[in-house]
């Protein structure tokens, strides 16, 4: 008897249509998570399986013999080395149009074709469900013939060995003999994202877009929840839907949405715009802190979106700022700690051109000040983000010289680790914060005191962003994916 009960093997092919590489892909990942569904819900059944049981994620693999250079105007799309180069793929549902263009690039590109197969790296029995397991089998596990032997026993689960970020961070070491990576993230840690998100954000992966908001306040959600009721009761012809959490679905040219909205907001609710191949918008409420912010960037990171932006509120540092005044980040202080092992704070967070560019034309488009005059809105510059929030209470002489030192016109508590993730995750990033109050000056943010900035400044803050992302949306990939978040030794896909 084999050492596990395992599906068919699968033959490893080699493919020089894309097309047909990704179906492939396809059909190995359905009949192996569908494998794992049925012999887990026989065993909630009181059947459990005679041996423990076992199915694999597909494997893309492309190897290149030469060392000829490639068009390198791309930043991906092509292997810094020859030889073996591997990954592990999940949900073609959610991944099937970035898994194509990134094999179609390799094809191109070195004129080999890709191999695919099936991997040696076990899917948990929670990832074959696309939703939460423990909501897809209820029925079954009222019942009372669920075994007492315990899950693992039979079936693999989450194994953090697998699951870590070695690839993003450069610390893999391989054997002699061992494919290099192919891709940033593997199909384990994939899953493991993909379930933290639906957790957090209370929306399905398959919802999110490519283009993200990140904000600190419930006035943004607000503000852009009725903006999406509104363009979808208008039938804006860019979107197609707008999620909420819960999966509440209002479709394009509906009043209301579709579905029970859950009985309280997740962690981190996320809201999406949904618009033809991922290219609308999505926003996440992060709420306060680092923390948040690396939990977050941290799991869409693993839907290679095209851009992310933070849109918040910052103490203004200046005594030339006003309440309302727009703060441009092009450098970052980092004092929010979450990064400093993955990311030293030695390692320069630069701005991106194409990102700052959108975002100043949209500060220009809105408030309608353009040139010189700009400046009576928004300043460029340091933003400096901290890990405490009471940092107004420490030590006022190290604090003081710490952002002067760094040249500080703003402070907050997300940015940097948003801009620094960003750039970690190669995933284009930037931000655009709103002056709340100038602790420094004797406006202090208390109750009461903002309540007609916040009424004049919200809904034009998120316009802004909203501004931004479109003509972001509006340039070409190949440009927004800056070679800036590239090593000299990168995994081939974006």
């Amino acid at each position: 008897m084999p050492d596990k009960l395992t599906p068919e093997p699968f033959a490893t092919e080699s493919f020089r249509d894309p097309d047909a590489a990704l179906a492939r892909i396809e059909e190995i990942y359905e009949r192996n998570t569908a494998f794992l569904r049925r012999q887990f819900e026989a065993y909630l059944n009181g059947q459990p399986p005679k041996q423990a049981v076992r199915a694999t994620y597909p494997f893309v693999r492309v190897t290149t013999r030469s060392h000829a250079q490639v068009d390198s105007r791309l930043s991906y799309g092509f292997v810094a080395r020859p030889g073996a180069h591997e990954t592990t793929v999940t949900r073609p549902d959610v991944f099937g149009r970035y898994l194509r263009e990134q094999i179609a690039l390799l094809i191109e590109n070195h004129g080999v074709p890709v191999e695919v197969g099936e991997s040696h790296e076990p899917i948990a029995v929670h990832a074959a469900y696309k939703r939460d397991i423990n909501q897809e089998t209820a029925e079954l596990r009222a019942q009372e013939s669920v075994p007492d032997t315990p899950l693992r026993d039979f079936f693999d689960v989450p194994d953090l060995t697998r699951m870590d970020d070695a690839i993003l961070d450069g610390t893999m070491h391989l054997d002699e003999h061992e494919p290099s990576p192919l891709a940033p993230f593997r199909a384990a840690r994939i899953d493991y994202s993909l379930q933290r998100l639906l957790h957090y954000t209370g929306t399905q992966p398959h919802s999110f877009q490519n283009f993200v908001i990140f904000t600190n306040y419930q006035f943004y959600v607000d503000a852009f929840v009725r903006l999406g009721r509104r363009l979808m009761q208008a039938g804006d012809p860019r979107y197609s839907r707008f999620v909420e959490p819960g999966e509440v679905v209002t479709p394009n040219g509906a009043e209301a949405g579709q579905g029970t909205p859950p009985d309280r907001l997740p962690q981190m609710p996320g809201y999406h715009l949904v618009a033809p191949d991922s290219g609308g918008i999505t926003l996440i409420n992060i709420g306060v802190g680092p923390s948040n912010a690396r939990t977050m960037t941290d799991h869409v990171a693993v839907l290679r979106p095209h851009a992310w932006l933070m849109l918040g509120h910052c103490a203004g540092l200046r005594n030339t700022q006003q309440l309302g005044d727009y703060v441009l980040a092009h450098g970052y202080a980092r004092e929010d700690h979450v990064l400093d092992e993955e990311l030293p704070t030695w390692v320069p967070v630069p701005a991106l051109a194409e990102v700052q560019q959108a975002l100043e034309q949209a500060v220009a488009d809105v408030t309608g000040q353009a040139g010189y005059d700009l400046k009576s809105v928004m300043r460029t510059g340091t933003v400096a983000s901290v890990d405490n929030r009471n940092w107004e209470l420490g030590d006022h002489r190290a604090m003081l010289r710490r952002l002067s030192q760094s040249r500080a016109v703003g402070l907050d508590m997300e940015s940097a680790t948003v801009a620094a993730n960003g750039y970690r995750c190669r995933v284009p990033y930037g931000v655009l914060l709103c002056v709340s109050d100038k602790p420094l000056h004797g406006e202090i943010k208390l109750a009461g005191m903002a309540g007609e900035f916040y009424r004049k400044r919200v809904e034009q803050h998120l316009e802004i962003g909203l501004k931004a992302l479109e003509n972001l949306q509006q340039q070409e990939r190949e440009r927004l994916h800056s070679r800036k978040l590239r090593s000299f030794a990168e995994v081939a896909f974006q």
